[in-house]
């Protein structure tokens, strides 16, 4: 079959389009997964780059996202049959592990799934929709909805708002009622995240963040409770961090879940105790946030966004656009 495969750590320049990979086999408690659509995430990359105290077993075809149909189901595996729907939760919830890290993923034409990390697609549903959502629909829905607790009437601040998460926070923020500020950095991406629905938005390649988002909110003033963020979305740490404290009001939240652009950052926690700020973790997604946004999407309440669809032939030009951040949204491969 024809698989996108890595037989090396350190970048996904090494990746190679392999026509002859072999084919899973189906053991028992699994099934064979026919890919329809494999949606691109962060994590993939890092995958290729190699992770600190992470073993990857090489070689290993990439891509923790994905919807097909079944091809073949094992022995012991009650429920499904051959061409049902369905999408794949990427966490081995039983034996740990990620699908495309130590399990052979989904860029590739079949691919061999535990059947307990099956979800049943709602009829209809579109398999590059449903691919699109566990990881990063499914880390945005943990911060801002289970976690962040985000209201009507409240307001956010995006960090990363053009990427498949910082996307899918500001869906599922204006579909409560938030008013949302997102951060990028240019005027074409301000544009869609605006037709997305975003409220405000902050080019911080041209200008402070923080100044901009005073100046949205209201300057702080001592003594004064009226300014700044009702909560801050932030999961790319680095330099960003410390900034972002700044754009909270007293008593407002800061939710993360990643450290894309540096997980050691300085600080001030006079900002923290003083402020009386809640930093509030997120680590990945559950089975029930994945449920939830399929709900949304099945009745028609969210639709992910999908910058580019690419064949699988085209895994380079996928990897190449989010490594230099040139969408928005996600990035679909389709074997």
């Amino acid at each position: 079959m024809k698989a996108v495969v890595l037989h090396e750590s350190g970048s996904p320049d090494n990746l190679v389009l392999e026509s002859d990979y072999p084919e899973p086999e189906c053991g028992d408690g699994d099934v064979v997964v026919r890919v329809r659509a494999a949606s691109l995430n962060y994590h993939d990359i890092f995958t290729c780059r190699g992770m600190p105290g992470i073993t990857v077993p090489l070689p290993v075809v990439p891509g923790l996202d994905m919807a097909g149909e079944i091809e073949a189901v094992g022995k012991d595996v009650e429920g499904w049959g051959s061409g049902d729907p369905v999408l794949v939760d990427p966490v081995n919830r039983v034996e740990g592990g990620l699908m495309g890290e130590t399990l052979d993923g989904g860029f590739a034409e079949l691919c061999r799934v535990p059947a307990h990390q099956l979800i049943r697609l709602p009829d209809g549903m579109a398999f590059e929709s449903a691919a699109a959502l566990p990881v990063a629909y499914g880390s945005a829905h943990r911060m801002v909805m289970t976690h962040g607790q985000m209201t009507a009437g409240e307001s956010v601040l995006v960090l990363g708002a053009s990427g498949g998460v910082g996307v899918a926070c500001i869906q599922l923020a204006k579909l409560v009622g938030a008013s949302v500020t997102a951060c990028t950095s240019s005027d074409e991406k301000a544009r869609q995240l605006t037709e997305l629905g975003a409220d405000h938005i902050i080019n911080y390649a041209a200008d402070d963040f923080v100044k901009s988002a005073w100046g949205i909110t209201g300057k702080p003033k001592r003594h004064s409770q009226d300014y700044g963020y009702d909560m801050v979305v932030n999961f790319t740490g680095g330099e960003t961090w410390a900034k972002s404290l700044k754009c909270l009001k007293p008593g407002g939240r800061m939710v993360t879940n990643g450290a894309t652009a540096g997980y050691d950052p300085k600080t001030d926690i006079r900002y923290i105790f003083g402020l009386e700020l809640q930093i509030r973790g997120s680590t990945g997604f559950k089975p029930e946030d994945i449920g939830r946004l399929l709900d949304l999407t099945g009745n028609g309440q969210l639709e992910p966004l999908i910058d580019r669809r690419l064949p699988l032939e085209d895994y380079r030009e996928a990897f190449q656009m989010l490594e230099e951040r040139q969408v928005v949204g996600k990035v679909m491969v389709m074997p």
